[in-house]
């Protein structure tokens, strides 16, 4: 399965800092996070708890 960054939609498919880690708060969610979106620190929302990161 492919898989998109939760902030900007772009494919983590070939995407050398790209991650993928469970939510900090519930653990239940999948965060996907591309390099681009991970260096600006752009915020993202967790769709199970509305947990907001990066802190």
């Amino acid at each position: 399965m492919e898989r998109s960054c939760l902030t900007c939609k772009k494919s983590l498919m070939n995407d050398a800092g790209g991650v993928e880690f469970k939510c900090p708060q519930c653990n239940d969610f999948d965060i996907v996070r591309c390099a681009h979106c991970r260096k600006t620190a752009t915020r993202y929302t967790c769709a199970k708890c509305s947990f907001e990161g990066p802190n």
